[in-house]
């Protein structure tokens, strides 16, 4: 139900600094530690002398050692040693091509011959230094379909946020979707709107008065397999929306990247990328307090939605035309785990 053969963020590069970190990702269970060059890894999560999580273990030197035994796995999957025994017989581990990039670690769980950073969604924000990211994780009990739907559809916003970021314009203003190389856009323009809360005190710390009218915009971005970037806005109003200089506007990409953990079960990495202020890291915290707050309020509704079609796997889903985002998304990934799979039986 998810691509193989795709770049997944796994982890951050803290989680993995001292010792190794077990994750699962689209089913796969890996093991994340860091080589003698510092570089990351990705093995099986799976010791070859009685099947302990070698991630309950340490590193030492380089090698990972297995906390039940002590059996010692180089950064190519070999067993290198095992006090006492002669283990250098033992099977090879798979290992997965695994890169670190844009402040996070990523992983291909599928062929690795495949394997090409430059399929890696381009966060070109990440790398200048004009720009500043503040975010978190959550581990979601939900499809991660219905993330990208949740991410797709922001009229949601108005109902499940509507202390935060949602506004009645939101219903009143449709959005418009197309699908450009690839990649599905939802585009909805909102003009002389009041700011909600979020954005009100997003225009406060960028020193711009929160009382004034705006013009706001969101511009979804569905990136396969399940990137979502959203360009968000507000300008005073009549001074060019989106395109309005940046003395009078007051903008930024949420980032929302989705790692399938399981079919019923994800990692979220979220966050805000802008290029106001990028120095000022007060700034930073309390817009990643704020938009973590937001997204915690999206959790309750994601991981119940996922009871009740778990309860009712039967039941179909409706769509409507505000679900269209989600549903040409939808299409890209069937597709895609079609042609894997095409692929897989035709090898």
């Amino acid at each position: 139900m998810y691509p193989r053969n795709a770049w997944y963020v796994a982890c951050t590069p803290g989680e993995i600094d001292e010792k190794p970190l077990g994750r699962t990702v689209c089913g796969e269970r890996i093991v994340f530690f860091r080589g003698a060059d510092g570089k990351a890894v990705g093995l099986e999560d799976w010791c070859p002398h009685r099947g302990a999580p070698l991630s309950l273990g340490r590193v030492v030197e380089g090698k990972l050692v297995c906390g039940y035994h002590g059996l010692e796995m180089g950064c190519d999957g070999k067993t290198v040693a095992m006090p006492g025994q002669r283990v250098r017989g033992f099977p090879t581990l798979a290992s997965y091509p695994v890169v670190e990039r844009y402040g996070f670690v990523w992983v291909w769980p599928g062929e690795a011959a495949k394997a090409d950073p430059a399929l890696m969604p381009d966060l070109a924000w990440a790398e200048d230094p004009a720009w500043a990211f503040g975010g978190g994780m959550y581990h979601v009990q939900c499809d991660y379909r219905l993330m990208i739907d949740n991410l797709m559809d922001l009229t949601h916003e108005k109902y499940v946020h509507a202390t935060s970021i949602g506004q009645q314009e939101l219903d009143e203003v449709p959005a418009h979707t197309s699908s450009e190389g690839g990649v599905v856009i939802a585009r909805r323009e909102m003009s002389g709107v009041k700011a909600p809360p979020f954005w009100q005190a997003a225009m406060r710390g960028n020193g711009l008065d929160p009382e004034q009218t705006v013009d706001r915009w969101q511009r979804c971005r569905f990136v396969p397999p399940s990137s979502v970037m959203i360009d968000v806005g507000v300008a005073l109003a009549g001074q060019g929306g989106f395109d309005a200089p940046a003395a009078v506007k007051t903008s930024g990409i949420v980032v929302d990247l989705i790692t399938p953990e399981t079919e019923t079960s994800i990692w979220y990495f979220w966050g805000l990328a802008r290029n106001f202020r990028p120095d000022d890291k007060a700034l930073t915290a309390s817009i990643r307090e704020a938009q973590g707050r937001v997204f915690a309020e999206d959790l309750e509704m994601l991981e119940s939605q996922q009871r009740n079609l778990s309860a009712q796997p039967q039941r179909k889903l409706l769509s409507l035309n505000t679900d269209l985002g989600g549903v040409q998304a939808r299409r890209i990934v069937e597709r895609l785990v079609a042609q894997e799979q095409g692929q897989a039986v035709a090898a």
